[in-house]
């Protein structure tokens, strides 16, 4: 008797792909991204150094090497009060931001705190707000012709406080940066085992004792990583101190290049670069300083295999009084300089001297929309946030996959440029690039220089990190297996990315369009330097006509970009409703 044994299924051959100048295609795609971000980092960075040892604008010929700059920089521009503000009004920010922050970020998370989730979902406005709208807001309600001030004097006889002093600006600052700390130590607190927690409690414990001795030292790792950043934000910053320091003569490093670049007749190039190399090197120094501090960061690591639900503490009457100090913050804070500025736009005059409904008008917003500048600016800044959203997340996706998911042997260089904008601050892109593209080969300069692809660059240059940050964290998600098995059955790097990885990154490529489409639509420093009268966005627009007094054109202007971001969010968030994972 016979035995027939069943067919064998046909075995394919493993594809085979073809090999450029005997590099293989997955060679040839990290090499590229590499060299790109090389380029897109470098670019701002390399000529801002050169200029700042040249004795001569880079555009002449014959120009000597050496450190002239930098001497008359701190002997005849008065650049020793610009760093005394800077420093002064850096650190002020950060302490008051981490004495709003901190404690709220405890509170709101471990304690039965009433309306904690509105509280929660508050915090997330600065994401989405611009600084420099929220100046505005801030000067319309508290400056000293705004709206509250006007009351305020008319009780008290005097008004208690200055925006328009170093004071008046970091509280500013801090109201605004306040979020972001909020934002890093609640994620830690929610991450955190509560065990701690519960011991303390058996040992006799109170609320307030456990917040103090269990749950501050916790927050360690990222109280240091925002306090670096809201230092790193606050010396790069220049919407509030030019709003608020430079009619006073408060110059910090932001306006004093402002200053000294754009506003100049005959700008000193090389003392410009000599202060770009400076504040670039004092924004690198904090960023390797955060590091460093987070090196040893697994010392405060609490959450383990076996977490426990948090129970949240009962404070008792201090419940309510945190709450109401909470509120506000996010009333007086945002919700008032913000409506404040909405209300604004609908007016002629906005007094308490008069009452507001009388002098109700459209003229503000009809005026936006008759000029074709105006609304050429709002379709500008919809463009570049849109294409840069789409650029910057692709890029983004691409460098997360060399980085984190390849044996590319210069895999932790494409991380680190990929980081690297982060530490540049965006006036100092505006100004690097601008020179870059004044040398760039083959007239690329000439054709790009003042349109909308060079604001797409350094807007999108700022953004990188963002949109890195955003994807890296699913990536390391997924497991390993998937990669291997794809290898196993023949796929190369490239194939196992497009086919495989790329749909299962598809949720956090979408989280990564919004945030970087919200960066990008708030972002304007740049511009200040890249931008032409053709290519004006929303954000120079307000600045233009801020220094021309028509505030009513501003109110509208930054209520409609408000509008569209709130829009834009809104949508986003119905779309992408019930995917955490985004």
């Amino acid at each position: 008797m016979t035995t027939v044994s069943p067919p064998r299924p046909a075995v394919h051959p493993p594809p085979r792909y073809r090999r450029p100048l005997g590099l293989s295609r997955e060679s040839w795609l990290q090499y590229s991204v590499l060299l790109l971000l090389a380029v897109l980092v470098l670019a701002p960075v390399v000529p801002t150094l050169y200029q700042s040892f040249l004795d001569r604008p880079l555009y002449e010929a014959g120009g000597v090497l050496g450190v002239d700059n930098y001497v008359r920089l701190f002997t005849e521009a008065g650049f020793g009060r610009v760093v005394l503000n800077t420093a002064l009004f850096a650190g002020l920010t950060t302490v008051l931001s981490l004495l709003i922050a901190v404690p709220m970020a405890m509170v709101v998370v471990r304690t039965k705190l009433p309306g904690g989730r509105v509280f929660a979902a508050a915090m997330q406005w600065p994401f989405f707000i611009s600084s420099l709208i929220l100046g505005f807001g801030w000067i319309t309600m508290y400056g000293p012709a705004g709206f509250v001030s006007v009351e305020v004097r008319q009780i008290l006889g005097f008004l208690p406080w200055n925006l328009y002093s170093i004071p008046g600006m970091a509280v500013t600052e801090a109201v605004a940066l306040s979020p972001i700390v909020y934002t890093f130590c609640a994620n830690a607190l929610r991450q955190s085992d509560a065990s701690l927690e519960a011991a303390a409690q058996v040992c006799g414990a109170g609320p307030m004792r456990i917040l103090g001795s269990v749950i501050l030292p916790m927050l360690r790792p990222p109280i240091v990583y925002s306090s670096i950043l809201v230092i790193s934000m606050s010396v790069e910053t220049l919407s509030v101190p030019l709003l608020f320091g430079q009619p006073v003569g408060i110059d910090v490093f932001s306006t004093f290049l402002y200053r000294n670049g754009l506003q100049s007749i005959n700008p000193d190039y090389g003392v410009l670069g000599a202060a770009s190399a400076i504040i670039l090197l004092v924004t690198v120094s904090l960023v390797a300083l955060q590091a460093k501090l987070l090196k040893n960061a697994q010392r405060f690591v609490s959450v383990r295999g076996k977490a426990t639900r948090p129970r949240r503490l009962d404070l008792g009457w201090l419940k309510w009084l945190s709450a109401v100090l909470i509120a506000g913050y996010v009333v007086m804070g945002a919700l008032v300089p913000i409506g404040g500025l909405v209300f604004r736009s609908f007016t002629l005059v906005f007094t308490p001297l008069q009452s507001p409904f009388k002098t109700l008008t459209g003229a503000n917003y009809e005026r936006i929309f008759t000029y074709p500048v105006y609304v050429q600016s709002i379709v500008n800044s919809l463009l570049v946030a849109a294409i840069g959203a789409v650029l910057v997340s692709g890029l983004s996706l691409l460098a997360v996959m060399v980085a984190r998911r390849s044996s590319f042997r210069f895999a932790r260089a494409v991380e680190y440029l990929a980081l690297a904008p982060q530490a540049m601050p965006g006036i100092i892109v505006g100004i690097g690039l601008f020179w870059a593209l004044a040398f760039a080969p083959f007239g690329l300069g000439t054709l790009i220089q003042g349109t909308l692809w060079a604001l797409i660059i350094g807007f999108g240059l700022r953004a990188l990190p963002s949109g890195f940050g955003s994807i890296s964290p699913s990536i390391m998600q997924i497991g390993a297996e998937l990669d291997n098995a794809a290898r196993v059955s023949g796929a190369d790097w490239v194939r196992t990315f497009t086919r495989l990885l790329a749909a299962l990154l598809r949720p956090a490529f979408a989280g990564a369009l919004i945030l970087t489409f919200v960066t990008l639509l708030k972002e304007y420093s740049p511009a200040v330097f890249l931008g032409s009268a053709d290519s004006n966005i929303i954000g120079t627009t307000m600045l233009e006509l801020w220094v021309q007094g028509n505030t009513g054109s501003v109110a509208a202007l930054a209520s409609l970009q408000i509008a569209i971001t709130a829009a834009f969010v809104g949508l986003a968030g119905l779309l992408l409703k019930g995917r955490n994972d985004a």
